[in-house]
């Protein structure tokens, strides 16, 4: 039988995994999303934008390198608060880098800023999730996890778009996008201190031999373990391939529904987006989410991979939909999008169970879920570099064209690689339990 994890003197997961989650969200889509809908209304266009989000987001992919090095501090719950104020310090630089006569450079290098602490917080945010909970939690809470962490998203293209919008109106476009990241920066702040009460303190194991030739003894010995698991490649595979139409959809669908109508666009404006994001669409996407966790606890990982990758694929449906038929009224677009977000948070949870259940278990199961997701958001920066020139090429119809082939490859391998970790990773991490436990 499993042992479970929690105490009875520990606070309810709902307690702090709801407010773990947002935090990590916020700062990434202040990058992956916001930074796109400002450089857009200041008149950059696609391809550059998708080239420097796609660059600044890099820090997703590195954070493996200097995980090992979080595991000094003496419990993953001060990493993950520290970071999250030091997040909303970096969100805070951003409004005061709008202001400067070389902007956009000066925005680029402090979303760098964002990125590299957010994505640091990551490491330790998910650490503490995996220590403080049993596997069978892991996938029950998992849609939690996604809804809260995508809320970040809504949050962000619903009622900061919103705001955006009015006050580009009322005070100009600089102006409404200090005050959209003065926003995220306090509430960046406010979550790092309420975490600081909430969250469970996941004591890390510190051993006394603690140097840099120590350290890079076991960041050698992680990597090395990392890629000696029993099918590796064919998981790198699998995950770099799951988000190959997601990460462009998500990149160019919101700038195609800014777009002019002459230019193949839906023509609406910062005000609309955020109005049918904020709306349908995240009602649709938390439902999605919590769906999708409790869906696959239900019927297990395996079970429920082909379902998860087609309803994760439901944008790209939605979008090419869009760009054949070319709606002007505001409720179907408003509806269509709400189908996409349904898909798209019922979904992510196959992606999320897949890194934590059959990738990262073992020895460094902390580290190795790092270096998962590294490799997870290696694939989102790689299609999400290379969307903005698709788009041009293609147009934005054949390029919701190509994004659903893109989803093909993913759904045929999820039906021949295997779905649980394997035996020596099982023995691995029952050899581990003794020595990480709180």
């Amino acid at each position: 039988m499993e042992l479970t994890k929690t105490t009875k003197k520990e606070r309810s997961p709902l307690a702090w995994v709801p407010s773990l989650y947002l935090a990590q969200g916020l700062p990434f889509f202040a990058v992956a999303m916001v930074a796109g809908q400002m450089f857009k209304s200041m008149g950059v266009a696609n391809d550059d934008i998708a080239h420097w989000t796609a660059a600044i987001m890099s820090a997703w992919i590195f954070k493996p390198l200097w995980s090992p090095f979080l595991e000094l501090a003496s419990s993953k719950k001060i990493v993950v608060v520290s970071f999250q104020l030091i997040g909303g310090a970096c969100l805070g630089l951003v409004a005061l880098a709008l202001h400067m006569p070389f902007w956009f450079a000066a925005c680029v290098v402090m979303l760098t800023l964002v990125a590299i602490s957010s994505a640091t917080h990551d490491v330790a945010c998910d650490g503490l999730y995996i220590s403080s909970l049993t596997q069978k939690e892991q996938a029950a809470y998992a849609g939690w996890t996604g809804t809260f962490f995508n809320a970040g998203r809504f949050i962000s293209s619903g009622g900061l778009l919103l705001l955006a919008g009015y006050f580009e109106k009322t005070m100009g476009v600089v102006s409404a996008w200090t005050i959209v990241f003065c926003i995220l920066a306090a509430a960046m702040a406010a979550l790092g201190l309420y975490n600081s009460w909430a969250l469970p303190l996941a004591k890390n194991p510190v051993g006394a031999d603690v140097t840099a030739a120590s350290i890079a003894r076991t960041l050698k010995e992680v990597i090395i373990d990392f890629f000696k698991k029993p099918g590796i490649w064919v998981s790198v595979l699998f995950i770099i391939l799951f988000r190959a139409g997601e990460a462009q959809v998500q990149t160019i669908g919101p700038l195609f529904l800014r777009e002019a109508r002459n230019l193949g666009g839906l023509g609406l404006t910062t005000i609309e987006v955020g109005a049918v994001y904020g709306t349908a669409g995240t009602v649709a996407f938390v439902i999605g989410s919590i769906a999708g966790g409790y869906f696959t606890s239900w019927l297990g990982l395996k079970r429920a991979i082909l379902v998860l990758i087609l309803a994760v694929n439901l944008p790209n449906l939605v979008f090419y939909f869009l760009s054949t038929t070319l709606p002007t009224d505001l409720t179907l677009i408003g509806a269509a999008l709400a189908v996409e977000m349904f898909g798209y948070g019922f979904g992510f949870v196959g992606l999320i169970l897949y890194m934590m259940q059959v990738v990262a278990p073992g020895k460094y199961q902390t580290a190795h879920y790092a270096f998962a997701t590294g490799i997870m958001q290696l694939g989102f920066s790689l299609f999400k570099w290379v969307s903005g020139d698709i788009q041009i090429a293609l147009g934005y119809h054949n390029f919701f064209l190509w994004v659903l082939a893109a989803a093909v490859p993913v759904a045929i391998l999820s039906q021949i690689i295997p779905m649980s970790a394997s035996e020596r990773q099982q023995a691995d991490l029952a050899a581990a339990r003794p020595s990480t436990a709180s």
